[in-house]
């Protein structure tokens, strides 16, 4: 299967439904395909050849979707841009895998020449906005109006469609190869088990660079549902957004909903059209889940657990989990159950499965496991283990088959002997009501090795000490794993898919020392 097919269908079926929504401009599917055979043929003539690589630095819009199938239909492969990345991170990424095309929408024009000019070969650069293109820059909508269409390549299957760059946790960046097989799988398994409701518009909230929208424009692609786009998360455009165009369906990372929620226009708008929201890429505080639930009651809640390597899906938490009964036996925290498709394990430091409810690491294997990363023959190697991924997650799963994530491995702290997930930490601290948002780290200690600290951002016109916090996770969780001590900060690190930087915050700590944390 193809990437393209989905449009391919919606051209038989009904050219004339609609197809993305952005700022008031609105296409059929009808225009939105002739518009990407046209931009393949451009692309082709600009130099692209099967196989290579096409970049775009963009906030999410029509012409970010137009850049995915159109690079498709041409037989090309996608390298989004981290919109967070500085102009060396940026040329590293290109450098990396070989972009010699690069989109830049408006909000990104101030960087291009810059990465241009560093690149060790110069991208041809195109300005995907509305008016005049810049001087060296070559004009989006002029490329697509001078091309003749062309015919599809209809590359799929194994054959590459995109390099997703990692967030580079620890050294350079890696280059995730997800072939066709790999989203298509992902999005269909994920269809087979969660109804999609034809003709509903769902809105791309969380950043297209990022796999989770990737992976739900995909979605989109192939039911042929309505794509509405706002550039960026902004908690009352969104809340405009849905009311207007009577939104079906919403993605959001953990932080965007808890912005959202603790707007204080909540209330104002209509989001009555709003049946399913999916929650995922980060862990969610216990407190803002049940406060979504209790605020947004009738909407169907899901959330998404997997990673850039898995296209994304490895399993998924279902309404039933969101229920009063889901509440009561405590699966609303778990990550659900293995996608359709997907197999996983629990296994210990010997890849030896461990016995239901002991934390071990979570390993996949599916047609949704990423081919590798880009010419990292020894990095692939570590992960793919016997066709496994091995997603560094600590988890354990019930006798029932659920899946709890407990914490990355990396993110455990090791405190007088005792493995502390970060994850329950912050659970216990967001549950302050002075609280808004947290994050727990490591630090060095003489006497325990690491000890838990806890970095708060307190909301507006509240204040608490760090021993009210402290006593507040007392009475909550054990003694060894509530913080030794607090900072509180104005906002904590965010990265472009809106997950914690929590390298940023360890940083200051650990610069000296000759061994980071756990």
């Amino acid at each position: 299967m193809y990437l393209t097919q989905g449009l391919h269908r919606m051209l038989q079926m009904n050219p004339a439904a609609l197809a993305t929504v952005f700022r008031g401009r609105r296409r059929s599917y009808g225009e939105l395909a002739a518009r990407v055979a046209r931009l393949a043929s451009g692309l082709q003539g600009l130099g692209m050849q099967v196989g290579d690589r096409v970049g775009m630095l963009g906030l999410n819009s029509d012409h970010f979707l137009e850049y995915m199938l159109g690079t498709w239909w041409g037989g090309g492969v996608l390298n989004p841009v981290n919109i967070r990345w500085s102009v060396p991170e940026i040329v590293y990424s290109l450098d990396d895998c070989d972009t010699r095309i690069l989109l830049v929408d408006d909000n990104f024009l101030h960087m291009a020449e810059g990465i241009a000019s560093m690149a060790k070969v110069r991208p041809v650069l195109i300005h995907a906005g509305d008016g005049p293109a810049p001087a060296g820059m070559l004009s989006l909508e002029q490329l697509i109006h001078d091309s003749a269409p062309i015919d599809d390549m209809a590359r799929g299957g194994n054959d590459l469609a995109s390099i997703m760059y990692t967030g580079g946790t620890t050294g350079r960046p890696k280059g995730v190869m997800q072939s066709h097989l790999n989203l298509w799988s992902s999005a269909v398994g994920r269809m087979a088990e969660h109804n999609i409701t034809p003709n509903t518009s769902v809105l791309h909230v969380a950043p297209m660079f990022h796999t989770a929208c990737m992976a739900r424009v995909v979605t989109q692609v192939i039911v042929g549902q309505p794509h509405v786009f706002v550039p960026t998360f902004d908690a009352l455009d969104v809340l405009r957004t849905i009311e207007s165009e009577k939104v079906f369906d919403i993605l959001l990372v953990p932080t965007m909903l808890q912005a959202m929620i603790a707007h204080p226009d909540f209330g104002k708008y209509d989001i009555s059209s709003l049946k399913r929201l999916t929650y995922g890429a980060s862990p969610i505080a216990a407190p803002v889940l049940e406060r979504a639930l209790e605020l947004m009651p009738g909407i169907e809640f899901q959330q998404g657990y997997g990673m850039t390597e898995t296209s994304p899906v490895i399993s998924i938490s279902g309404s039933e989990n969101h229920s009063a009964a889901g509440i009561a036996n405590g699966r609303v925290r778990s990550a659900g159950r293995p996608a359709l498709c997907v197999t996983v394990r629990v296994v210990d430091e010997a890849g030896i499965e461990v016995p239901r409810g002991t934390v071990g690491e979570l390993i996949a294997r599916g047609p949704n496991v990423m081919l590798g990363y880009w010419n990292r023959p020894e990095e692939t190697a570590e992960a793919l283990r016997d066709g496994w991924m091995h997603t560094g997650d600590g988890a354990y799963m019930d006798e029932d088959g659920y899946l709890f994530i407990v914490d990355r491995l990396k993110d455990m702290i090791v405190t007088g002997g005792e493995n502390v997930y970060s994850a329950e930490v912050e659970s216990a601290v967001a549950g302050h009501p002075a609280v808004a948002a947290c994050a727990v780290i490591g630090v060095p200690s003489e006497q325990w090795g690491e000890a838990v600290h806890a970095v708060v951002v307190l909301k507006p016109g509240l204040e608490v000490s760090s021993e009210e916090v402290i006593a507040h996770c007392r009475q909550r969780i054990a003694g060894y794993k509530c913080p030794k001590s607090v900072d509180f900060v104005n906002a904590l690190p965010i990265s472009g898919a809106g997950k914690v930087l929590k390298r940023e915050l360890r940083e200051p700590y650990w610069k000296d020392r000759k061994h980071g944390v756990n």
